[in-house]
């Protein structure tokens, strides 16, 4: 049986064979991961067809591949006696060469994983087929510290005392000396890049900021929040529902940072996808909550649940992250105070969410201290002047403050 890669949709021309998860000769059972392919937006996989041996690789880790391309050649039913299975593969001994180890002996995931994570691989034990490294070898490493994995990969052991944690984490390898790593890009990176350049690039982008005091959601939230999760079996009630509720209401009254420019013409959009942007090891992806007027709070916290835990795991669709009306970032999970959002082309607007941090305020003449949220809106002042983006920004604010201005639509 062929093994190809899919039918990419017209906006992907073509992959990158990221990772074979079977090598010639092993056995998969049914729907088992045969390999990834890595498009500019998602990760592929492929699966096998049926319980079988995957007989032949065609296209190696690293090659580019096209629609429907033959990728590796599988047998179907093929007596497993004499088919490796991932136990087969012998463990590697303490006194491997560290030649065995490097780039060449090395997954594509393997290299991104230990590149992220300034680890150098020459010196990582591979467990993989004949000594190669995987991506779970160099998470092994990061997990249960890099001390141990080095003694035991230098051909030479070195006293555990001699090799510093540290040192590898540096970039040093087990000698002292510094060492640099070059790696490509993934298709995910070069993509985001590439974009966020058009972005800047193509667009008169301005951003304006203002702050939210978010005692009255806090408050909301730990009044309801266990009648909420009863009614909705389990479902959490989070901060990013209210604002995706609060952005639909101001997005109605203000319909341009709900359109798009395309050439000369001015696209109004009918509808409410709105992004929300998931930063994951491979790169920032934005899935869709879509017709988000016409969903609950719980269906919104549900779905953007749902998303991250599919971008977690690399399993979101191109279905998944096409489209969009318009944008939420909240870099207040890493701890941002304040930023400038980008464009997600050919939006023309993106709403920043950041950490919340009890500051003095002024209420009625007096000072106090509230939970207090830095918001940016930027937006493209070829379609939305400062006037319009300056109130959509504060009907944002007014309805967070006063939540029941959300459902009263005020």
């Amino acid at each position: 049986m062929d093994i190809k890669a899919p039918t990419f949709p017209e906006s992907i021309t073509d992959g990158t064979l990221a990772q074979w998860h079977k090598q010639p000769g092993e056995f998969a059972q049914r729907d088992d991961l045969l390999a990834d392919i890595e498009t500019d937006k998602v990760v592929i996989e492929i699966v096998a067809p049926d319980d079988g041996v995957l007989t032949e690789i065609v296209k190696a880790e690293g090659e580019i591949v096209e629609s429907d391309e033959l990728i590796g050649k599988f047998e179907a039913g093929a007596d497993t006696g004499g088919a490796k299975t991932q136990t087969d593969v012998p463990t590697q001994t303490a006194d491997v060469d560290a030649e065995t180890s490097s780039d060449s002996g090395a997954s594509p995931a393997a290299r991104k994983l230990a590149a992220e994570s300034d680890i150098n691989i020459a010196i990582v034990l591979g467990t993989g087929r004949d000594g190669r490294v995987t991506k779970e070898d160099v998470a092994k490493v990061i997990a249960q510290g890099v001390t141990q994995t080095v003694t035991q990969a230098v051909s030479k052991p070195i006293p555990e005392a001699s090799v510093k944690p540290a040192q590898v984490m540096l970039g040093m390898d087990a000698m002292g000396e510094r060492v640099e790593r070059r790696v490509p890009m993934t298709r995910l990176r070069a993509s985001v890049a590439k974009r966020l350049v058009e972005a800047q690039q193509n667009a008169a982008m301005l951003t304006t900021f203002n702050e939210a005091d978010m005692a009255p959601v806090m408050a909301l939230r730990k009044k309801y929040q266990e009648d909420f999760q009863a009614t909705h079996n389990g479902t959490r009630l989070g901060f990013m529902s209210f604002f995706v509720r609060a952005t639909v209401e101001a997005l109605k009254r203000f319909p341009a940072v709900n359109a798009s420019i395309d050439g000369t013409d001015i696209i109004y959009h009918g509808y409410y996808d709105i992004g929300v942007a998931v930063s994951t090891d491979r790169g920032l992806v934005v899935p869709v909550v879509r017709e988000a007027d016409a969903l609950s709070l719980a269906q919104i916290e549900d779905q953007i649940g749902h998303f991250g835990g599919k971008a977690r795991d690399g399993k979101l669709t191109l279905e998944d992250m096409s489209g969009g009306t318009f944008t939420i970032s909240n870099g207040g999970v890493f701890g941002s105070l304040m930023s400038t959002p980008i464009l997600n082309a050919p939006q023309t607007g993106v709403l920043g969410m950041h950490t919340i941090q009890p500051r003095p305020v002024v209420v009625e003449g007096e000072i106090v201290i509230r939970p207090m949220m830095y918001l940016a809106l930027s937006y493209d002042h070829r379609l939305i002047d400062g006037r319009e983006a300056v109130r959509f920004l504060v009907a944002i604010k007014g309805m967070i403050e006063d939540p029941a201005r959300i459902l009263l639509e005020l």
